[in-house]
C-alpha cells in the first residue's frame, strides 16, 4: 500500500484529503508538528508528499528543500498561490507537480496516482532513521543535521546505524564488534573504543552532543 504524507495546516482540508486517499487504497499520514516537519516525514516513511506553501513558521519551500536533502520521494505542492512565479519556484525547489486550491478532490487523487505511476520506484526508496533532528540515510550512508552533511567513515556509519536501529535499547560492545567484523578481518576492544570516540567527536562537532551514551560494563545506547 502506498503511503501519503500530507503537510497542510488546515485540519479540514488535511482530513478531507486523507479520507479520500483511503478510498483510493492509499494510507494517509498528516503532519502534526509544524516546528519539525522532518521528524513527521521520517516517521511516516511516505511514498509521496502533498505539501502546502503557506505553513506556520517555515513555508513549504523550506520543507521541500529539507526533504530533497535526504529523499527523492515525489512531492506535489498544493496551494492557492497559483501564479507562475510560485509554480516555477516550487519546481526549482524539487517539487514534481503542483495543484491549485480550490481543487476537485478526485482530480487531486488522480494526479497523485499518476505521479506515483510515473515517478515512483520502490528500488530507490531510501531507508531513513531520525533522532533529535539527525537523519541517517541507510541507502547512501549519509548523515545530515541542521541541513549540513556530516562525513562518516565506514565503521562510524555502521556503529551509528546499529545504535539508531536499536534506539532506546543498550547495544553491547560484543554486538558492535560483530557488526564491524562483517567486513573487517579483525576488530578488538581497543579498535571499537577508538571508532566510537571518533564518531562522538564528529557528532559533537556538528552540535549533536551526548547523542551516544555509555552504559559502563555493558555497551552504548541512543536514548529515546
Amino acid at each position: 500500500m502506498y503511503r501519503l504524507f500530507i503537510v497542510e495546516d488546515d485540519p479540514g482540508i488535511a482530513q478531507s484529503i486523507a479520507k479520500q486517499a483511503s478510498l483510493w487504497g492509499i494510507e494517509a499520514v498528516c503532519a502534526t508538528n509544524f516546528q519539525d516537519v522532518m521528524s513527521d516525514f521520517v516517521n511516516a516513511k511516505p511514498h509521496i508528499v502533498l505539501l502546502d506553501i503557506s505553513l506556520p513558521l517555515f513555508n513549504g519551500y523550506h520543507w521541500c528543500s529539507e526533504m530533497r536533502r535526504v529523499s527523492s520521494v515525489p512531492i506535489m505542492f498544493v496551494s492557492s498561490a497559483s501564479d507562475n512565479m510560485n509554480i516555477i519556484m516550487a519546481m526549482n525547489m524539487g517539487a514534481d507537480d503542483f495543484i491549485t486550491k480550490p481543487f476537485d478532490i478526485s482530480v487531486l487523487m488522480a494526479k497523485v496516482m499518476a505521479l506515483l505511476r510515473r515517478t515512483y520506484d520502490f528500488s530507490k526508496n531510501s531507508e531513513l532513521r531520525e533522532h533529535k533532528g539527525a537523519i541517517l540515510n541507510l541507502a547512501d550512508s549519509s548523515l545530515t543535521y541542521n541541513g549540513e552533511n556530516i562525513s562518516l567513515s565506514k565503521n562510524e556509519f555502521k556503529i551509528l546505524s546499529t545504535l539508531m536501529e536499536q534506539k532506546g535499547r543498550v547495544v553491547s560492545r560484543e554486538k558492535l564488534m560483530d557488526v564491524l567484523w562483517a567486513t573487517d578481518s579483525f576488530v578488538d576492544e581497543n579498535t571499537l573504543s577508538v571508532n566510537v570516540n571518533r564518531l562522538r567527536h564528529r557528532l559533537e562537532g556538528a552540535g549533536l552532543n551526548d547523542l551516544i551514551k555509555t552504559k559502563h560494563g555493558v555497551g552504548y545506547i541512543i536514548e529515546d
